[in-house]
């Protein structure tokens, strides 16, 4: 299913999944989340590291630490609860419209899935 293909109510339908090669800590002081993600390196910047002689592995890794109001989001994406669900519930836990919170939490998801940190698939029951 192609992102441009669905209508605003099939994405705000869609369920966020974590992708399993990213891990996560958390700061004791604050419970704030750093998430570890693995990054492609593209194929102009190995042909750099050979000809410069430094490491050509495949992969890198990222962190992203997210505030408060982003480890609230991560911590509901559990592959169960769709934007739809996890905008309500971010909405009612900060006093956000729904309308705010909505553009919040999936303008937060988009970048998350940008960095491929998470995926979407489709809610078969909302369907």
């Amino acid at each position: 299913m192609n992102a441009q293909s669905l209508n605003r109510t099939d994405a705000l339908n869609c369920l966020p999944v974590r992708n399993p090669a990213v891990s996560e800590s958390r700061q004791e002081t604050t419970g704030e989340v750093i998430l570890s993600y693995p990054v492609k390196i593209k194929p102009w910047i190995r042909i750099f590291q050979r000809h410069a002689q430094t490491s050509d592995a495949p992969c890198q890794t990222r962190k992203l630490q997210l505030d408060i109001l982003g480890t609230h989001v991560w911590d509901m994406i559990d592959g169960t609860a769709s934007v739809l669900d996890i905008s309500a519930a971010f909405a009612a836990a900060h006093r956000l419209n729904d309308r705010e919170a909505e553009i919040s939490v999936t303008l937060f998801l988009r970048e998350l899935g940008r960095r491929e940190i998470i995926g979407m698939k489709p809610n078969l029951t909302s369907f």
